[in-house]
């Protein structure tokens, strides 16, 4: 299955958030058709009125695809209005965290194919990361349409067990919070030793956005980079002598917050 396929069955998007917004962009970019998308979300943007898709409107009696983007609160309340095409014609796709594809199927009936994903905000920009597992039901063609989604706005990786998708949610679903609080710490710190705010502020976001970049596009290990750039007795290992402190630094720490994250998924998923 292909987006010409997509084009001519639909895709039903329950839910448009800001991550479904996200990969409605990255879709239309790459050639789908507005009007071969329908979208369910009680509070439209008024650039979603504005790009010629059905907006709650009825659905396509079989559409090739039903993305579910709504938050896991919500489920209980969406997926009736999406289960008349369970049954093994549509494929479902759920990026909703702690959601597991057991209480999808409860919702959606014996024999539906499910994919459940999780991608992360860099999404919003094309640079995002969605780890994906389906269900026994869910071919390879269906992984691979599935992957062709989620590639509009980034990288995909597939799961070997849903298991681990408690530990992704930790590390990549919520890591951008992380990242985001880094450069709001690293910045505070610099207006500690006297740099101006605003200066602070476009340093610390420049060096974490350059980094990033660097240890994705170089080839070259996080280790073999630190390393780089540490000096014997220098500035940079002054500074990492208390980031990599065994007991209380950046490790550990980030141990404890990917295990809370991980800990919340298990408990949403119930």
């Amino acid at each position: 299955m292909t987006f010409d396929d997509i084009n001519r069955r639909g895709i039903v998007l329950l839910g448009c958030g800001k991550m479904g917004s996200a990969m409605l962009q990255g879709w239309l970019d790459r050639g789908l058709d507005p009007g071969a998308v329908w979208v369910r979300d009680p509070n439209p943007s008024d650039w979603l009125r504005g790009l010629g898709v059905h907006l709650d409107e009825p659905d396509p009696a079989a559409p090739a695809v039903v993305l579910v983007a709504v938050k896991p609160q919500m489920m209980d309340d969406a997926l009736p209005g999406v289960a008349a095409h369970g049954g093994g014609g549509t494929l479902f796709v759920s990026i909703a965290a702690g959601t597991p594809i057991a209480r999808l199927e409860a919702a959606l009936g014996a024999g539906t194919p499910i994919v459940r994903a999780m991608p992360n905000t860099p999404a919003a920009i094309g640079r995002g990361i969605t780890a994906l597992i389906g269900n026994a039901h869910v071919g390879e063609p269906g992984l691979a349409l599935c992957e062709t989604l989620l590639a509009a706005v980034g990288e995909t990786v597939r799961l070997d067990l849903e298991g681990q998708m408690d530990a992704v949610t930790g590390v990549s679903g919520s890591g951008p919070a992380y990242v985001f609080h880094m450069i709001e710490a690293l910045a505070a710190a610099g207006e500690a030793e006297g740099v101006a705010p605003d200066l602070a502020m476009q340093l610390a976001a420049a060096t974490v956005s350059g980094a990033g970049a660097l240890a994705a596009e170089s080839g070259d290990s996080p280790a073999r980079l630190r390393e780089n750039v540490t000096s014997p007795a220098g500035t940079t290992a002054a500074g990492l002598a208390v980031l990599m402190d065994e007991t209380d630094g950046l490790a550990p720490l980030m141990r404890r917050t990917v295990a809370a994250a991980a800990a919340r998924a298990r408990e949403l998923g119930g």
